[in-house]
């Protein structure tokens, strides 16, 4: 059983007490000590301990004994004892029982450096996340020393004597130098003189205009809005960086100037270089007949895609055929790109940078350029198409009972879009279908996937996933771009199917390390990683649940996933509940990626990595790389510093794709509901600030904010900002109400609905 089921089991027997932090040094360092040849991640200790501290406290507490010099941090980022330093000589141990000498007067603490990621506030003023602190280090604009949001940097820590009056004091800084910038590309206005241009950057985050030579401006005219390429950052104070222009945007406003906007705001290039597209340029388009030599042939193997209707990177596809013992083989193929995408290359390096597509609203930027992604690395029907492959055997009682990875070619012979596979799913197939030869045996597999599917959901279910089904909004757009309807996203069978074969691939893959480890050195490898829940925001989380009706147990992780699964199918019939459904997900921690695994709590994995989506996602092409090097007997063992962070960097670049998408939804629902104001909706509390709350529409999922100047009282929030109370009526609004709002104002650009409560006594 692996590490990470160990502790959630542990924890189920658990109803251990928090400790002060200073009791939760005593016993984390008692603990080690009676295991000294032993080392624990942070994550493990909780449980272990018997108490209900989370992981943070836990850092925190093994921070302070690191310091003293009780614990020490092994290279896999693991802790144990330091015997070097605790397994003393006698005049030590004589030294340390001695009487306490007369104090010195202390020495000034030495000023330290850490690395860490700029968090900018409205302000001006930011704060610097870093794993080597429990709290974000507080740094003023006049010593931010020109670093952005996002950028990583180096840090000197003030000296506790350069605090701030007045509160809790924490820790403060000074920004050394910038390590690492987020973003190199502004989008912004071009002021034009005799001399020279000044840019200035549209991004609230970019304090500062940019100086463009004119023979960098390209075609650009005074006024015009482009987009600004940083050449030289010239660091130090009073100095501002040098740009070039690299496009020119012409008229600002519209779905397309928005939707770039969006991009280049959140660091993402709109178009490949020149040195990569040139090198895509030169794959020969044709598969050399030794590759077809060296790979296992399944193009005999029937085998089908399934995907959105608008897809063109189709990055998986299945294939199924009995087996002279009775049984199954199931394979699930996944586009080959490292065949293509070669390290030490500038298309390989552009790759990482990006780490990811970005889907918007209504389009794609995609991490390959559209050679590799939309032709030879996209499993197209009718065409021979390189893969690696994850080959299962599944016996009667559709249980896997082998496993084989490895390159293989494929030739698809179907391109099914979700509603079209739902179709034969349902029973209902249209005559198109039914027409062709090899529809039987379509039908064949397509049922026959799905009944293994569902068994897999089900188990994973039984072992502690957490199935999350939120809303999901999509638009239909006209031809000029304009959005003109929104609708709900439907999670079918056909959706299901695939996403269980794709978790069982990824799911496989990384217990394959697992099993190649043992006995050995770990082999450093790609995790994707999930960590338990927040156990505070849970119990908060859990009384307001308890208000509304839904009580939940949440004194375990197992008891949490259970209460979360039987809410999101209580939400399903009462839309009242669909409210809890973000407020839950809010309680759960990131997903992100590492070398260092401590399972994946959502899915109830012990082992996790992504597999399945090379071409847009970097971290599968790392994945597959890896694979490939520890099949058979090899076994190559990559530098674990530099794996972790590559981790770093693809997860944050998956954060920056996650707030862009979901900025350009924001920008469609806004632009839907412009066409409305003045028109009352119905729709559910969904959120409260200090200022107002916003109200949530069911149809479009569109947030508006409701201000509490509006209304006829002042109100005050209260209990976690779920309640709002009104001073003289004592009325509560609480997430989840049911209310009515007219649309007030909209602000597209800045995605932003206005929105007025429409009392009963007003709708008479």
């Amino acid at each position: 059983m692996g590490k990470c089921l160990f502790i959630m089991k542990k924890n189920k027997k658990s109803d251990g007490r928090k400790l002060t932090a200073k009791a939760l040094q005593i016993e984390v360092l008692k603990f080690l000590l009676a295991h000294p040849r032993n080392t624990f991640a942070p994550s493990e200790l909780p449980a272990l301990l018997d108490v209900a501290n989370n992981r943070h406290s836990v850092e925190h507490a093994l921070a302070q004994l690191v310091q003293a010099g009780s614990v020490e941090i092994k290279k896999n980022g693991r802790y144990g004892v330091a015997l070097d330093r605790l397994t003393t000589d006698n005049r030590e141990v004589r030294k340390a029982e001695a009487p306490p000498a007369r104090p010195r007067k202390r020495r000034p603490e030495t000023p330290k450096m850490i690395e860490g990621r700029v968090d900018m506030t409205r302000s001006g003023a930011a704060y610097i996340i870093s794993e080597a602190l429990t709290e974000d280090v507080f740094v003023a604009p006049r010593y931010l020393n020109g670093a952005l949001h996002g950028d990583i940097v180096q840090v000197l820590l003030f000296t506790k004597a350069h605090g701030r009056r007045g509160g809790a004091r924490r820790p403060e800084g000074e920004v050394l130098r910038v390590l690492k910038r987020a973003k190199e590309f502004f989008i912004g206005t071009l002021r034009k003189g005799r001399k020279y241009a000044l840019f200035s950057p549209d991004d609230p985050n970019m304090p500062v205009d940019v100086y463009v030579p004119l023979d960098a401006c390209g075609e650009a005219n005074d006024g015009d809005k482009v987009i600004v390429r940083i050449t030289d950052w010239q660091e130090g104070k009073g100095r501002i960086p040098i740009g070039k222009v690299t496009q020119t945007l012409g008229a600002t406003g519209g779905l397309d100037f928005e939707m770039n906007k969006i991009l280049i705001n959140a660091g993402f290039e709109l178009s490949h270089s020149p040195e990569a597209l040139a090198e895509a340029a030169q794959i020969p388009d044709l598969i050399p007949p030794e590759e077809y030599a060296r790979r296992r042939d399944f193009r005999n193997v029937l085998t089908f895609t399934i995907d959105p209707e608008d897809a063109k990177d189709f990055d998986d596809a299945l294939s199924i055929r009995p087996l002279d013992n009775g049984h199954l083989e199931v394979g699930i193929h996944i586009a080959d790109v490292t065949h293509y995408l070669k390290p030490d290359t500038h298309l390989d390096a552009e790759a990482y940078r990006r780490s990811t597509s970005v889907y918007l609203v209504d389009r794609v930027n995609p991490m390959l350029p559209e050679k590799l992604s939309n032709h030879l690395c996209s499993l197209v029907p009718y065409e021979d198409r390189l893969t690696f492959s994850a080959v299962f055997e599944f016996d009667a009682e559709d249980r896997v009972v082998s496993r084989w990875f490895g390159k293989t070619v494929i030739h698809s012979l179907k391109r099914f879009t979700y509603e079209e596979a739902q179709t034969i799913l349902e029973g209902r197939p249209t005559e198109a279908l039914r027409l062709l030869t090899i529809y039987p045996q379509l039908e064949w597999a397509l049922t026959t996937l799905n009944r293994i599917a569902r068994k897999m959901r089900r188990e994973r279910e039984r072992n502690g996933a957490i199935g999350f089904d939120t809303d999901e909004v999509r638009f239909r757009l006209g031809e000029d771009g304009v959005p003109v309807e929104a609708y709900l996203k439907e999670r079918k069978d056909a959706h299901l199917l695939i996403e269980d074969f794709m978790l069982l691939a990824n799911k496989e893959v990384a217990l394959f390390f697992q099993h190649k480890s043992a006995g050995q050195a770990e082999i450093p490898f790609v995790y994707r990683v999930h960590d338990l829940p927040n156990m505070e925001k849970v119990a908060e989380f859990a009384r307001f649940a308890a208000e509304m009706g839904f009580p939940l147990q949440v004194s375990t992780p197992r008891q949490i996933a259970e209460s979360y699964n039987r809410l999101m199918k209580a939400a399903q019939k009462d839309p009242r509940l669909k409210i809890l459904e973000p407020l839950a997900i809010r309680t759960m921690a990131k997903a992100v990626y590492s070398t260092r695994n401590i399972g994946h709590y959502g899915l109830g994995f012990s082992h996790y990595t992504h597999f399945t989506s090379p071409i847009r996602r970097y971290a599968d092409v790392l994945v597959h790389r890896l694979l490939e090097k520890n099949l058979g007997e090899r076994i190559y063992r990559a530098d674990r510093d530099r794996l972790e962070e590559q981790c770093k960097h693809i997860s944050e670049q998956e954060r920056k794709a996650a707030d862009a998408e979901r900025e350009s939804v924001k920008y469609v629902q806004a632009e839907l509901l412009r066409k409305h104001i003045g028109e009352v909706f119905e729709g559910y509390v969904s959120g409260i600030i200090e200022r107002g709350f916003f109200v949530e529409l069911p149809d479009t999922l569109a947030e508006g904010l409701v201000d509490f100047r509006t209304l006829r009282e002042a109100h005050a929030v209260e209990d976690g900002n779920l309640r709002a109370r009104g001073r003289r009526s004592n009325r509560v609004i609480k997430m989840g109400d049911r209310v009515r709002v007219r649309i007030v104002a909209v602000d597209s650009s800045r995605r932003q609905i206005e929105m007025e409560w429409v009392e009963a006594e007003e709708e008479e």
